[in-house]
């Protein structure tokens, strides 16, 4: 695991969950973006291998971790047929930090609280992306394949592209 030893930040849930897991994970500083296009510039990846980790709220009030890849958002109905439900929904940025314990922006898997179940879309398999590394400027690199198989995820058709802006 790589991660900056001068970091302001606590990093020890991430670091102790993804070494427990057996995780590989290299965390890379970086600066902040406008754009997906510019975020993947500075981490030298095409937007596809930017992951996205959200919160998403269940009906009956449980959470669980919609893994997207750039370029593409949640598409609803192939989500809720997937988990199983009739309602899904995103949470405010208050109830995204209380379910996983990060922040909006630096959400992951990866020593998230809760015990979250994680549903992957089938697009990120077989690539090495960039998700949330817990904390603001930085990203976390890691085989797509090795984090499903650590956090046992659900990967099926999830998304939609996103309409070109």
């Amino acid at each position: 695991m790589t991660t900056d030893a001068t970091s302001r930040f606590d990093t020890s849930r991430f670091d102790a969950d993804a070494t427990a897991r057996a995780l590989r994970v290299d965390v890379v500083e970086r600066p902040a973006a406008n754009s997906l296009h510019e975020a993947a510039a500075l981490l030298g990846i095409e937007p596809g291998d930017i992951v996205k980790t959200l919160v998403v709220k269940r009906h009956d009030g449980g959470f669980l971790l919609a893994l997207v890849p750039g370029g593409r958002s949640i598409a609803w109905k192939k989500l809720r047929t997937v988990v199983g439900v009739n309602k899904l929904s995103m949470p405010d940025a208050a109830t995204a930090l209380e379910a996983s314990g990060y922040e909006r922006g630096t959400i992951t898997p990866i020593g998230a609280t809760g015990d979250l179940p994680v549903y992957a879309d089938e697009r990120i398999v077989g690539r090495r992306v960039a998700l949330g590394a817990g904390r603001h400027g930085a990203s976390a690199f890691v085989d797509a394949d090795d984090l499903i198989a650590a956090y046992a995820a659900t990967v099926a058709d999830i998304t939609d592209e996103e309409p070109v802006r």
